[in-house]
């Protein structure tokens, strides 16, 4: 790309972070609900997308999937949660390596280091170990682990699997709220496993942390 359009894009995108960064304050379900509830067939393509440009900007994660949950269901909100999800997670990925590359690199300060030791000794499961774990903030995370010598195809695919857990879960927090809220007569079976889809997601970092600390 020449230095020109890279310079623009990467304008765009501090704009784009800067704007979310303002707006996460006054951001939450609620705006997502009543951005979408009228959308009809394209209800899903602009979730989608808005999930991923949040990501990029910032925004708050849990807002969009239980949104996604009250919006679409439990199993089509997770699936468009995790779309969008990941494709911001690789755009802010793609966009710390190639463009922002002192900006990412001014805000994680001393943790870039550990993220590309861990990268180094661990690899992939390094990456299972921090999407699990809530080590760093999402958001920055996506950008962080773009300064390191992950490959791009290792950091999406682990990444999509291992924020699974936490979509569906969340997923069916929002689906279950959106069930009370409609007087639906499958209410406590939805909030029942939406209660036990949350403690698996609360129990995964112990169980991380304590299968990594067990010798080989």
């Amino acid at each position: 790309m020449p230095q020109k359009k890279r310079l623009i894009v990467a304008l765009a995108l501090l704009a784009i972070i800067a704007a979310g960064v303002s707006f996460r304050a006054e951001f939450d379900r609620d705006v997502l609900l009543t951005t979408f509830a009228n959308w009809g067939p394209w209800a899903a393509v602009a979730f989608i997308a808005s999930y991923a440009l949040g990501a990029v900007a910032f925004l708050p994660g849990l807002a969009f999937t239980i949104a996604g949950g009250a919006l679409f269901g439990p199993w089509a909100g997770t699936l468009y949660s995790l779309i969008g999800a990941s494709a911001g997670a690789a755009i802010a990925f793609l966009a710390a390596r190639y463009l922002l590359n002192d900006w990412v690199a001014a805000h994680t300060g001393k943790r870039l280091a550990s993220l590309q030791a861990g990268i180094d000794e661990e690899g992939w499961r390094f990456v299972a170990l921090v999407r699990l774990v809530p080590l760093f903030p999402f958001n920055l995370l996506n950008y962080a682990l773009g300064l390191t010598r992950l490959k791009f195809s290792v950091y999406c695919v682990t990444s999509f699997i291992t924020m699974a857990p936490g979509a569906l879960a969340y997923a069916w927090v929002g689906h279950a709220g959106r069930t009370a809220l409609t007087g639906d007569g499958a209410l406590i079976r939805s909030a029942l496993i939406a209660l036990a889809l949350l403690a698996a997601v609360a129990f995964l970092p112990r169980l991380i942390k304590k299968i990594v600390k067990t010798p080989p």
